[in-house]
């Protein structure tokens, strides 16, 4: 977002209104369902990342078939995950007609590509269908009204799903391509608040906000950005449970004890610090962000 002094440039993201498609929450088992399916999980996060497609650059970029591809691609645009889009120039088209080869390698790739635009033709149409992912602010149903089927459908969606953001997260990590400014633009946070459950929910609507101040028309992007993927996971830590402090604290005081022992038995003569000192402030207090 930087620009040079004296240079005009686009509004900087607190100057934008933009503009917003309202929150819509997925209650519908059958589109939960839809969602959750693991290769159409791959293939939204394809043209998430790379834009429109059709269902013949779906399957050879993820190793499906063409008739998978379009199945998947048609569940999807049922409940309104994709959608058809017109062709961006220069993409997809030209890839067939750029390939070169002989004798029978050139016949076998002029028939796949044959049947690759019969297969993304629909029915009385002249063209090959693209597809792109609908943006959306999109939201999940509080666990509390989820019907027992429903949290087994979430579990699985977010499953698939947090593990293909590890996946593109290490991707990057191992890719030794990446240099410049890029390489160093990994802005990364753990922390600990405390909140209520009401500051909880304010909190991640000012950060859907803020992601909405950042967003833009394509038209209006400048040379040299990139898609940043951000990812947003807050969770209250695990409550403590009395009895097994009041064990755990048992077996802290014999341990001391022991180690007590011990030393006066060796003659060390060493005093034994306490596993916690009186004027320490407690872990779980502490409130400032922690950057990793």
């Amino acid at each position: 977002m930087a620009q040079e002094p004296g240079t005009p440039g686009p509004e900087t993201p607190t100057e934008r209104t933009p503009a917003t498609s309202a929150p819509v929450e997925l209650s519908d088992l059958a589109a939960l369902k839809a969602l959750a399916q693991p290769r159409r999980q791959r293939m939204l996060q394809h043209l998430t990342l790379h834009g429109p497609a059709t269902s013949a650059t779906l399957a050879r970029a993820l190793g499906l078939n063409t008739g998978s591809t379009s199945y998947h691609l048609r569940e999807l645009a049922r409940y309104g995950f994709v959608e058809e889009t017109e062709a961006a120039a220069g993409t997809g088209a030209g890839t067939e007609a750029g390939e070169t080869g002989t004798g029978a390698g050139v016949a076998k790739a002029a028939e796949s590509a044959a049947e690759e635009r019969r297969t993304e033709r629909g029915p009385g149409h002249g063209r090959e269908r693209w597809w792109r992912a609908v943006p959306g602010d999109r939201r999940f149903p509080p666990r509390s009204r989820q019907s027992a089927e429903m949290r087994h459908v979430m579990d699985e969606l977010n499953h698939h799903a947090y593990a293909a953001d590890l996946e593109l997260f290490e991707q990057l990590q191992r890719g030794s391509a990446e240099s410049g400014p890029w390489a160093d633009a990994f802005p990364y946070s753990r922390g600990t608040i405390r909140l209520t459950p009401a500051e909880l929910g304010a909190f991640f609507e000012e950060y859907i906000a803020l992601l909405n101040r950042y967003k833009r028309p394509e038209a209006e992007t400048p040379t040299g950005a990139r898609t940043v993927l951000t990812r947003f996971l807050a969770f209250p830590a695990p409550l403590i449970d009395a009895d097994a402090d009041v064990a755990g604290g048992a077996d802290a005081a014999a341990a001391v004890a022991a180690d007590s022992k011990l030393g006066a038995d060796a003659g060390a003569g060493a005093e034994v610090a306490p596993a916690c000192p009186a004027d320490a402030t407690p872990v779980h207090n502490r409130k400032e962000t922690e950057p990793s």
